[in-house]
């Protein structure tokens, strides 16, 4: 999100996820859609069939791939370079678009001073992808009347995550394309409803509708209607709130709906972590790995068990209506917050999420239109000021939420960690699509489970063949974090000297490797790579 803040003044998907299966180009870049976003791939696939170029850059051979127009297969980290080569090009040929540049930017000179280092030839040397194919790509992209970028967190799970995004950003900027339908760029989140809980104010810097809380009209409009001294100093991020308690600054902590001992970076440390605590108090609706440390846990209900919304990647906020009442002790979240706060002294009397909705269209502008009662059918994307807008199809028509669009002057730096002699191999991590985040749900669930039932790994054919392992065999895959044993899977998918580990099996849990390195500004991991070595397991 701070990447497309900063360039446009939001950190949304600029454009809706029907528009793509008209655009003319579609370019996909650090997303598996197919097993992550599989309902967005469906308007990718319509789109191909209407014609569309489709441009795929992964360092895996993703599904995707089969329908593609032009793969790049660049080295892991070092989408910047990509992007920047790609650039150079559409300069070189005046692909770009001079009005769009002058009327609706700033900060181009600088972006163009960068971009004269990054000619074809150098980039393939950075990326590994041939010189033909990026001046290929840059074509499809900035010749097309409609051309959308479309990316997960194949881009963003990096310590240069907010550089890759900026880059994304002065893509779409130096072309045009942004502003209209079937254009954009557009993130897909990684997490159910994430987009509604950064919405409201989830994020250490802002309260809900995205109003920094360093901004003393905000922080007194915020205390006024809550009847509390509220401060006006960022919060912790996840990883400063693991180093609190570390140093004892922090002595206590309430984790809801998460499971960062198998979802954070370095499960080693996170259990060190965690383990100070004072206080840990975890809510929940399994008892995942985090929540048998806990001193207290809080059963939570399902989203079948409960009413409320859900905003979608798209900014669709869309009703949750309760099928079934939760089982035993288990509550709705929002029901065991109001006690836990009055408990503290701070008396929340909501009498049900519809009243709690109505708050939050009094505080915040981008859903001052949004009720209950507008709910029905499709929901509404935001923004929606007022209760009689309809919402907002796609964004920055006519002017950037900051006014003028921000060119970032971008140079490729590499990843944190990089292979070695005793480190050859570069790890990445990702999903399966019968899998979900860490699997707290979809393991549960017999039918899901039964089609992916064990972590793997995947490793490129000649790779196995130099250390004499078959398909299936169990290898010892360790970094400098820690070690763990799994099975092999013996695929294409990726190249020689890479390795693919899903994160969602606890027993082969990819993040007792992964690198707690971390993005300077967004504080987002590097799961996408680290350096790690392999043996045949003894």
């Amino acid at each position: 999100m701070a990447g497309l803040a900063a360039a446009f003044g939001s950190g949304a998907m600029t454009n809706s996820i029907e528009e793509i299966q008209d655009a003319e180009c579609v370019f996909v870049i650090g997303s598996n859609t197919t097993s992550s976003h599989p309902l967005v791939a469906t308007r990718i696939f319509r789109a191909k069939q209407k014609g569309a170029k489709l441009v795929i850059a992964d360092p895996r051979r993703i599904q995707l791939v089969s329908e593609a127009d032009l793969y790049m297969r660049q080295k892991l980290g070092t989408d910047v370079a990509l992007l920047n080569g790609m650039m150079y090009v559409i300069l070189e040929k005046n692909w770009h678009n001079p009005s769009f540049i002058e009327e609706r930017t700033e900060g181009f000179d600088a972006l163009k001073e960068v971009l004269e280092e990054y000619t074809p030839e150098k980039t393939a040397e950075i990326t590994g992808v041939p010189a033909e194919d990026i001046i290929k790509a840059a074509e499809y992209y900035a010749t097309a009347q409609t051309a959308t970028i479309v990316y997960c967190m194949g881009i963003t799970q990096h310590v240069t995550g907010v550089d890759n995004v900026k880059s994304l950003a002065n893509l779409a900027m130096l072309t045009g394309q942004i502003g209209r339908e079937s254009t954009g760029v557009n993130p897909l989140r990684g997490q159910n409803n994430v987009q509604g809980a950064c919405d409201m104010g989830g994020l250490p810097n802002v309260y809900p509708g995205y109003q920094p809380v360093t901004a003393i009209d905000t922080q007194k409009k915020f205390s006024d209607a809550w009847g509390a001294k509220l401060s006006d100093q960022l919060g912790r991020t996840i990883p400063e709130m693991l180093e609190g308690l570390d140093d004892g600054s922090v002595k206590a902590m309430f984790i809801m709906g998460e499971n960062p001992v198998q979802s954070d970076p370095d499960m080693a440390h996170v259990k060190k972590s965690l383990s100070k605590a004072e206080l840990l108090v975890v809510q929940d609706i399994f008892m995942t790995p985090t929540a048998q440390l806990a001193h207290v846990v809080l059963p939570g209900g399902c989203y079948a068990e409960k009413d409320g919304t859900f905003s979608n990647t798209e900014r669709r906020v869309t009703r949750v209506r309760k099928a079934v009442d939760p089982p035993g002790d288990a509550r709705a979240d929002w029901e065991i917050i109001c006690d836990i706060s009055s408990r503290f002294g701070y008396e929340m009397k909501y009498e049900s999420p519809a009243a709690v909705m109505d708050e939050i269209a009094s505080l915040t502008p981008s859903y001052g239109g949004i009720s209950y009662d507008r709910l029905e059918g499709e929901g509404i994307q935001w923004p929606c000021p007022d209760k009689d807008h309809p919402g907002t199809k796609f964004l920055h028509k006519d002017a950037f939420a900051r006014g003028k669009g921000l060119f970032h002057a971008i140079t490729y730096q590499p990843p944190d960690e990089v292979v070695d002699e005793e480190y050859p191999f570069w790890l990445t991590t990702g999903r399966v699509f019968a899998h979900y985040h860490t699997a707290t749900m979809t393991r549960n669930c017999p039918r899901l489970d039964a089609e992916i039932r064990e972590g793997f790994l995947e490793l490129n054919p000649e790779d196995a063949n130099n250390l004499g392992v078959s398909d299936g065999d169990m290898v010892t895959v360790s970094s400098r974090r820690g070690t763990l044993n799994v099975k092999t899977t013996v695929t294409d998918r990726v190249d020689a000297g890479v390795l693919f580990l899903p994160f969602h099996f606890l027993e082969s849990n990819a993040n007792v490797l992964t690198n707690p390195a971390f993005d300077p500004i967004a504080k987002i991991p590097e799961f996408k790579v680290c350096a790690a070595k392999l043996e045949k397991a003894a």
